[in-house]
């Protein structure tokens, strides 16, 4: 199927320029192999670069080479900004839910504490004392355990317990709590990493009976295979190290 000409060439050029810059890394480009991989010619080319340099979106280096410019940087902060996930994840949370059928939450960092961003029910009921801006311990939340865990080896570990956890999160690429919040409630979560650095977690909530076992083993997979197919661009999931 052919693709359909873009509304406007001299923009579409431009994105696909800064594709092409993406793709060649640090190395860069120069300017006739980028005009080969783009499909324009080197003059007008040379003025899109321009209009980008201008405004920080690509660089030069000293061989003339052209690179991606720090601006670019800032669109993808903003794109995976705290107060943009919810609506980023949505999606990801909810085929979540749809595969196991038990509570979904999202939640990031917030000094020693996680805040829950967000949170998908599931169809059967579940009482579990969660909410939309609710702040619990970092150290004793499958969410907060999972972020730590992901970041870089140190941050956030003060006692030996909680390295053991985070230990434990890194080899499985999950991260656990049973009980330690409510009576009868577990939980599993994941970090979602940008940058090779984690900006939130996605946990699964549900009754012990439901994260014991066989049945444990089965949404821990679902939680990293559906959010596996399911994340947007620009965010991953931590390796399992076993």
């Amino acid at each position: 199927m052919t693709e359909p000409p873009s509304p406007l060439g001299s923009v579409d050029k431009a994105l696909l320029t800064l594709d092409a810059l993406a793709r060649a890394g640090a190395g860069g480009l120069p300017l006739a192999d980028l005009a080969a991989e783009v499909g324009a010619n080197k003059s007008t080319l040379h003025r899109t670069l321009a209009a980008l340099r201008h405004r920080g979106y690509a660089d030069q280096r000293p061989d003339g080479a052209y690179t991606l410019g720090a601006a670019v940087l800032s669109l993808g902060a903003a794109y995976l900004a705290e107060d943009n996930l919810p609506g980023l994840l949505r999606p990801a949370l909810e085929a979540l839910r749809d595969e196991v059928d038990e509570l979904v939450h999202l939640g990031t960092l917030a000094g020693r504490e996680v805040v829950y961003l967000d949170k998908v029910e599931p169809r059967r009921p579940l009482r579990v004392w969660s909410a939309v801006g609710r702040r619990i311990p970092v150290a004793t939340t499958a969410l907060g355990r999972a972020l730590l865990a992901a970041a870089p080896d140190g941050d956030g570990e003060p006692d030996a317990p909680l390295r053991a956890a985070l230990d434990a999160a890194r080899e499985r690429g999950y991260a656990t709590e049973t009980e330690e919040n409510e009576p009868g409630i577990a939980c599993v979560a994941v970090a979602l990493l940008r940058a090779d650095r984690p900006v939130a977690a996605v946990s699964i909530t549900a009754p012990v009976e439901r994260m014991t076992g066989a049945a444990r083993a089965e949404r821990t997979r679902a939680l990293r295979d559906v959010l596996d197919r399911t994340l947007p661009a620009g965010l991953t999931l931590p390796p399992k190290r076993s």
